[in-house]
């Protein structure tokens, strides 16, 4: 089989997330390639990761067995957030896709299965159906369309087309509500790389104790301006925030850039409780089982701290409230008392993809029919999972 995944993140990049963990496990089945959308010169604005492969744009590379191609343009379509424009956004997206990179419709002809991550990919949907219509298609849902606030032109494009889609694969149960209600969606859980506990020694760390932070998104750095206060016998590590030393910190934090994945592992296996500093405003409560950084907290048996809202059923994590000083003194205190132990076993990433490629074959994929109520909001959390 020849896979072909369209995503607005790069295969080569630093930054690793889900669909670069599930390209890799379709490399190892066949022919695959990664097609990046939605880059430009606009891209510089919003310190697009991507900017570092900008010498390599619009130019075909193979990277670890698997061909990625960066599509470059002058300008991208993008959400222009004001209704009186989205006249003026929907003709941008059409133009974009009207005017599609030969190297997308060449690998598009070639493709048995294309794989949409969520995003902007959907909207070559129906140009993948007018090319190749034998093509299996499987959206990949990486996050909720609303929740990274997409353009209004693509939530509109998803809606039409997902029910004709192969597949509509949620890594959550709390996706459900976000997109319509269908008989090809499927709960496909985010996987996990095992191989992580070989690259966790030695511990980067002196004696003492020590609480660690890995990534930038929604990044609440007041959660250490108090912490830092209120526990000035803990050391803070703070890795790739994507923010230098913020006013208010305590000599106790410690920020570093952000590192290769596998550099981060020995601060997170090592470290005393772990720390998600979500901030609350728009806060997923999918993020409870779709966060990395809980994930491997879990996985080393570290207990978390993270807001209330995706605390989710994890005995091993610790809810507090952004910005009240006392409720993140609780939820330090908890989690530093906390026994070292894993909650559950993830999917590994080729168990993730067996179900991406062939969701009917497993019972913990089905989503019941007693998800869906009158009122067409989701049923209790209890009713969600079989």
């Amino acid at each position: 089989m020849n896979y072909l995944v369209i995503s607005a993140h790069d295969y080569r990049s630093r930054r690793k997330a889900g669909v670069h963990f599930i390209t890799a496990e379709l490399a190892k089945r066949g022919p695959t390639k990664f097609f990046s959308c939605q880059y430009s010169k606009l891209s510089e604005l919003k310190s697009d990761p991507r900017m570092s492969l900008d010498a390599f744009a619009n130019q075909k590379a193979v990277h670890e067995d698997v061909e990625c191609y960066l599509w470059k343009t002058a300008i991208h379509p993008f959400n222009m957030r004001k209704p009186v424009l989205q006249p003026l956004e929907a003709l941008l997206f059409r133009l974009y896709v009207h005017n599609a990179s030969p190297v997308l419709i060449e690998w598009i002809w070639w493709a048995d299965v294309v794989v949409f991550e969520s995003g902007i990919a959907p909207i070559f949907f129906e140009l993948v159906k007018r090319l190749n219509p034998s093509a299996r298609t499987v959206y990949l849902a990486s996050d909720d369309l609303q929740t990274i606030n997409v353009a209004s032109y693509v939530k509109r494009t998803f809606d039409r087309i997902a029910p004709r889609m192969d597949a509509l694969c949620l890594k959550s149960r709390f996706m459900l509500d976000g997109v319509p209600n269908s008989d090809n969606r499927y709960i496909v859980p985010h996987g996990f790389d095992f191989s992580v506990a070989e690259h966790a020694d030695p511990s980067p760390y002196p004696e003492g104790r020590h609480a660690v932070a890995v990534g930038s998104m929604l990044f609440d750095s007041n959660f250490f301006v108090i912490a830092s206060r209120l526990f000035p016998d803990i050391t803070f590590h703070v890795i790739g925030s994507g923010k230098g030393k913020q006013e208010g910190y305590g000599p106790n934090v410690r920020v570093y850039d952000e590192m290769p994945h596998k550099t981060t592992l020995p601060y997170i296996k090592h470290a005393t409780i772990g720390i998600a500093p979500y901030r609350a405003a728009g806060l997923p409560a999918y993020l409870s089982d779709t966060s990395l950084k809980l994930m491997q907290y879990d996985f080393f048996g570290l207990p978390a701290v993270c807001p209330h809202g995706i605390v989710g059923d994890y005995r091993s994590r610790f809810g507090y409230t952004p910005d009240d000083a006392d409720s993140i003194a609780a939820a330090i205190n908890a989690a530093v008392l906390a026994p070292r132990e894993s909650f559950r076993t993830p999917l590994q990433w080729t168990e993730v993809v067996d179900r991406l490629l062939d969701p009917d074959r497993f019972e913990d994929t089905r989503i019941p029919r007693s998800h869906v109520v009158p009122s067409g909001r989701p049923a209790d959390a209890q009713n969600v999972v079989p």
